[in-house]
């Protein structure tokens, strides 16, 4: 009895041992978001909520955005591994001194637009001068400022510019004749205020031919020295990308997982939906093998857009390939 005794003690610790050690297996990775939870992320909650990162053996905390919070600050401060940035800000960090490194492109199209009032007399790009536009600072308004240079608008004489909120208010208020929208999001509430969509006119800078990459995947270019790094990001993008296509293929799941993820409990099952839907359309790749690969002529492109800004380029010399590495994708491949 007390050699058994013994042997179930033996055996319960080497239990407690396994699991113990299974416990702490886990990888950590830590994702900041550009801004609050809502189905422009739902790749990343959608994979966490079905569990797609604990099976790659990753413990993923994401960490929301907001109007004060900088993706690039917070990752030049080792506050998270990995960031969802925009290019245009992305580059000029990098030109700025914080080293960052696309290491997947999410979104292969861009949702951007200046929407308007038909009222305010605007019917296409030249009937800017002389109006207000609002526009997002924060790195938002490199996209805008490059669109004015190829105009040859000068902002402050041709333009007036007014530093957009992250709302709708300027337009609804009549204190500028368009503003900076997304297809997924603001656009959508001038509807939902009430504004018909047959009073508004849209330009999307994407077939402005001035639109740049958005919504990619950076992180510090050290990292990508360390293997191990290489590695357990690799299996963060298979995850990530595994809840991208269950997003885009269901919207309405989704969406559903978005609200039970947003703790202020301002979002709806409705508007999360409606997002995610024109989300979808922005991630061509979806379904198929090469989502978040960026394509290099698409790099490419978005580097012309940004060094022909007149006389206040976003960047003042090419960055060349080491601004991204296809090393994690390839990784989240096996």
């Amino acid at each position: 009895m007390i050699r058994s005794f013994k042997l179930t003690q033996a055996m319960l610790a080497a239990v407690l041992v396994v699991c113990s050690t299974a416990a702490s297996a886990a990888d950590k990775v830590t994702v900041q978001l550009k801004w609050l939870p809502q189905a422009q992320f739902a790749g990343y909650y959608v994979a966490q909520s079905k569990g797609y990162y604990k099976a790659e053996g990753l413990d993923v905390t994401i960490k929301p955005g907001g109007p004060d919070i900088s993706p690039v600050q917070v990752i030049a401060g080792n506050g998270a591994d990995v960031v969802v940035n925009w290019m245009p800000d992305a580059l000029a960090a990098r030109e700025a001194g914080v080293p960052l490194v696309n290491i997947a492109q999410v979104f292969d199209q861009s949702g951007l637009m200046l929407t308007c009032k038909k009222a305010s007399g605007v019917s296409s790009p030249k009937d800017f001068k002389g109006k207000t536009l609002g526009v997002w600072y924060g790195g938002n308004e490199y996209p805008f400022l490059n669109w004015m240079a190829k105009l040859g608008y000068k902002p402050g004489k041709d333009v007036t510019i007014l530093k957009q909120g992250f709302n709708v208010d300027p337009l609804l208020q009549n204190q500028a004749a368009c503003i900076s929208t997304m297809i997924y999001n603001e656009y959508w509430q001038l509807v939902d205020a009430g504004i018909k969509e047959s009073d508004l006119v849209t330009f999307f800078y994407e077939k402005e031919g001035v639109a740049s990459l958005e919504d990619g995947l950076y992180v510090l270019e050290s990292r990508l020295k360390d293997p191990a790094f290489v590695a357990r990001m690799g299996k963060f993008l298979k995850a990530t990308f595994k809840g991208w296509n269950d997003a885009v293929k269901d919207p309405a799941a989704a969406a559903r997982i978005v609200v039970s993820a947003d703790m202020s409990g301002s979002a709806s099952e409705k508007v999360q939906k409606r997002q995610m839907e024109n989300v979808a359309k922005l991630i061509t790749t979806a379904g198929t093998d090469k989502i978040g690969y960026l394509e290099p002529a698409a790099y490419e492109r978005t580097v012309k857009v940004l060094l022909a800004a007149g006389s206040s380029p976003v960047i003042k010399k090419h960055p060349g390939k080491a601004a991204y590495s296809h090393a994690v994708w390839n990784a989240a491949q096996k």
